[in-house]
């Protein structure tokens, strides 16, 4: 029988991970029959498109109207992540989640390893009022139980899932120096600088190693400083001496043109900085694609990569992130064809859907 899912999300035209996770993931619903409709978060109000129903507008909007839009599907999908929602620490999603009667997934797509005594109370709540728990990686499950107060039968691991095999636009290899790729919204923290100085290194080689960084900047990060983060790494290549080895492209690129733009790569990058990220939907798209990786030793990363689909260098080790991208260009990737086991396979069972009586439990 087909279920109807009401998400509390933001969603496109809004540019983020999440964002575009939710437009994915309700595509994927529609697939198998099922039906989608979004409650945006904005943080101002705009025209009403396509699945979007309604908008909650971050601090002003009514969490009751929000939740009234919810309560008239199956099951509500709420996607967490701290900053998505108004209030301290993303508190207002409790509000919405109290009044909502339906059954309430919850995907969280960060768990912090440190958390503040408040983060930790916020998701724990979470928690308690959704019905199940999803994660997407090992990492985040293990973290859930041993810093969190969770009750562990709501946990269910559903890796991050990619588009299908036949939807990579295969691109034959060209001759001509090898092309690294690092792709997404553009910021501090997203550690290009350091992907920038490990460039400079081999430059000696011949042919020297191009890479391509592309994505818009942040609009948050637009909002707040401009292009100053992308001026800087462009001086940086300019001081490392390794500007002609180093093309922005700040465009906005639809799926098609990225699937292209990945599949031209030899080598994807992901030098973030970060050691709290426990879902990377661009590094399961690179591992999909079967473009090997090189990544720091984020969470995700180093769980997926660990199968042979990619190397992990250590975090301001320079000189190892140097031997692991001249070796995934000397050397046969190991496991090329592997996608990762976690693409495919979840751990846990959702329960099935069942209506609330009242809004908290």
């Amino acid at each position: 029988m087909a279920l109807s899912f009401g998400m509390l999300s933001t969603y496109p035209p809004t540019q983020c991970g999440i964002a575009t996770f939710s437009a994915s993931l309700s595509d994927a619903l529609a697939a198998t029959g099922d039906s989608t409709s979004v409650v945006r978060l904005v943080d101002e109000a705009e025209p009403l498109t396509g699945r979007v129903i309604h908008q909650l507008v971050r601090d002003r909007g009514s969490v009751a109207e929000a939740a009234g839009a919810l309560d008239g599907h199956d099951v509500v999908i709420v996607q967490h992540e701290f900053g998505l929602y108004g209030g301290r620490d993303g508190a207002e999603v409790l509000d919405v989640i109290d009044l909502v009667v339906a059954p309430v997934i919850v995907i969280a797509h960060t768990v912090l390893s440190a958390p503040s005594n408040h983060q930790r109370a916020i998701l724990e709540q979470v928690a308690d009022r959704a019905d199940a728990i999803v994660v997407m990686s090992m990492t985040a499950r293990e973290r859930l139980l041993v810093g969190y107060q969770v009750d562990a039968t709501k946990i269910v691991v559903i890796p991050h899932g990619a588009l299908p095999e036949s939807a990579v636009v295969g691109v034959p290899r060209r001759a001509g120096p090898p092309r690294l790729l690092t792709w997404g919204l553009l910021g501090p923290g997203k550690g290009i600088e350091g992907a920038i100085d490990a460039l400079s290194r081999l430059q000696t080689l011949d042919p020297a190693p191009r890479y391509r960084i592309v994505g818009q900047t942040h609009p948050r990060v637009l909002a707040r400083d401009g292009e100053k983060y992308r001026v800087s790494l462009a001086a940086r290549a300019v001081e490392r001496g390794v500007a002609d080895l180093v093309s922005f492209h700040p465009s906005y690129v639809d799926s098609t043109a990225l699937r292209r733009v990945v599949a031209e790569a030899d080598v994807v990058v992901l030098p973030y900085e970060s050691r709290e990220q426990v879902t990377s939907g661009v590094l399961i798209e690179a591992v999909a694609a079967r473009k090997p990786v090189v990544a720091t030793a984020f969470p995700h990363a180093v769980e997926l990569l660990a199968a042979g689909a990619g190397l992990v260098a250590r975090a301001r080790r320079p000189s190892r992130a140097d031997r692991a991208e001249s070796r995934q260009r000397h050397e046969p990737p190991r496991g090329r064809r592997r996608t990762g086991p976690a693409l495919v396979r979840g751990r846990g069972a959702l329960p099935h859907p069942r209506r609330r009586t009242h809004g908290r439990q």
